[in-house]
């Protein structure tokens, strides 16, 4: 009896701890500003679209036809929720992590399928429906729960945030990474278009009414940021067609820089992105004639170590060639490619997997930067981002300009404790919360 005393502790201690490690809504007490919660409930639905007759890449062969299928995507769609008397916030999601076979239970305030808030539309009032749509895309592999945090976050402040599992690119969907190449662009903008026809009145759907996806956002994490360079008008290079892994056909030509009918598709619905260590710069996918063609607002986030997308010859890159474009680009110094953009790893992936020979943990996680502090940082640039160009608040301007040597600046200092250099910082940071981060903008040139 004694031992199964013990054992039931064990068992409740663990199960205590996972819960404080997988939450995804953490706001540390050093995070900026704009990193805390907004005042709205949120509520949680998970739906399905299909995108008919997409081509079906790893059914086409080199000089055959091409051949088609019809496209289904999951998709997590966080929203304003007006709960119910005596209802609480809070919620959990069973996911699948970057090893297959483990499950995880994450927690946040999300409530499942909570009533729709779609407030009285006042002057003067608390933001109202429709609210802006922000898009959100993973990495390969991952899933729609990976930036969970944004999602949560963002809708607390009065936008629709929807996060997309992307077909044959999840930890337990993952196919060869041609159809990742192909299809990730298209996917983010039939997800923009399914969502737009959702919200139209007589639709059926829940979305009806509550979301304007004119004023919409994108957010891409490495192959998600792949693709929304190319959404934003990043055309591919003639030489990416034919690059090893494309898919076949020169298909990838179809969203090249020199199709005239890709530079006629950019779509206007898209105000603004971010994109998160975008993929594809070092592999030849853009030249400096292809990132000419992004005009839409758009802001890099980068760790200044990463190994996978590159920075110097990566996304940097990309921020410099983007020439046309409103950009800034947010660096975490000594961050590798997990900068900013995965939730905290989950208390399950601590184990090492057999299967992928290596800890799951090290998919989530960054050796230098701890992932909630990143997290934070990233939700409250994104904040003040959004709320800039989907929701017109000139105030969030003041978020994102630069406040050097002001007589709040963080100093460095030398082994003597002596200050050595003033650090730049901005407004909603608290002293010495900005140490490790660069904030740089640059205006278009046309």
């Amino acid at each position: 009896m004694q031992r199964r005393g013990v054992f039931l502790f064990i068992f409740l201690a663990a199960t205590v701890v996972s819960a404080q490690q997988n939450r995804i809504d953490a706001v540390t007490p050093a995070a900026p500003e704009l990193a805390a919660y907004g005042p709205l409930d949120i509520g949680v639905r998970t739906i399905q679209v299909t995108d008919k007759n997409r081509p079906d890449i790893l059914n086409i062969k080199e000089g055959g036809p091409i051949v088609r299928y019809d496209r289904t995507l999951t998709l997590e769609v966080w929203y304003p929720a007006a709960l119910a008397a005596g209802q609480q916030p809070g919620g959990e999601y069973r996911v699948i992590t970057r090893d297959p076979s483990v499950m995880a239970t994450l927690y946040g305030k999300a409530v499942r399928d909570a009533r729709l808030r779609l407030g009285s539309g006042e002057p003067g009032s608390s933001p109202s429906a429709p609210y802006p749509l922000v898009i959100i895309s993973h990495g390969y592999p991952g899933n729609r729960f990976l930036m969970s945090h944004i999602g949560e976050n963002l809708a607390s402040k009065g936008f629709v945030t929807v996060s997309i599992d992307h077909k044959d690119s999840t930890y337990d969907d993952q196919k060869a990474f041609g159809s990742t190449l192909y299809n990730r662009p298209f996917d983010q903008l039939f997800v923009l278009a399914e969502i737009d026809r959702l919200s139209k009145p007589g639709s059926g759907s829940f979305l009806a009414g509550l979301v304007d996806a004119t004023r919409a956002g994108i957010i891409g994490y490495s192959m998600g940021g792949y693709g929304v360079v190319n959404v934003i008008g990043g055309g591919y290079s003639a030489a990416s067609a034919t690059s090893n892994g494309a898919p076949p056909n020169q298909m990838l030509a179809e969203r090249g820089a020199a199709n005239p009918e890709y530079q006629k598709s950019r779509d206007p619905r898209i105000k603004a992105a971010i994109a998160i260590g975008p993929w594809g710069m070092q592999g030849g996918f853009w030249d400096a004639e292809g990132l000419k063609g992004i005009r839409t607002p758009v802001m890099f986030v980068a760790g200044s170590n990463d190994e996978t997308s590159g920075y110097e010859k990566g996304t940097r890159a990309i921020y410099q060639g983007a020439i046309n474009a409103d950009r800034y680009l947010l660096t975490f110094i000594n961050a590798n490619h997990n900068a900013a953009a995965p939730i905290p790893a989950p208390a399950e992936t601590y184990a090492y997997s057999d299967a992928l020979r290596a800890y799951p943990f090290s998919h989530y996680a960054d050796a230098v930067w701890d992932t909630a502090r990143m997290n934070n940082i990233f939700d409250h640039f994104a904040t003040a981002y959004f709320g800039l160009y989907l929701k017109g608040e000139a105030d969030k301007q003041s978020y994102l300009d630069l406040v050097p040597n002001g007589k709040d600046a963080v100093y460095a200092v030398d082994r003597d404790g002596k200050p050595t250099a003033a650090h730049t910082y901005w407004k909603g940071f608290k002293r010495s919360t900005a140490v490790g981060l660069m904030l740089e903008h640059a205006a278009p040139a046309r």
